[in-house]
């Protein structure tokens, strides 16, 4: 099990771009698909007060769920890149 957790959406361009990051980057993540219905996303609004994805979780530096694809990529380059 990998330290990094996204949660996001099968065809989501803004998931899509933390993901082409996490690759580049060679991050092992797991990945947690959300129901396409916003009702219906309880687990990603538990952990992160939204219902949008992608939401990033980082058991490693005590990111707990973090929004936003450009804060995402952002904080991934400043994190783990050498």
């Amino acid at each position: 099990m990998s330290n990094l957790t996204l949660y996001e959406l099968s065809g989501c361009p803004y998931c899509a771009k933390v993901i082409d990051k996490l690759d580049e980057l060679g991050l092992e993540y797991d990945s947690v698909s959300v129901p396409r219905a916003h009702s219906e996303r309880t687990e990603v609004e538990s952990i992160s007060n939204q219902t949008g994805v992608p939401v990033l979780v980082d058991e490693a530096n005590d990111v707990s769920g973090m929004p936003e694809s450009d804060d995402i990529v952002t904080y991934l380059e400043k994190t783990y890149a050498n």
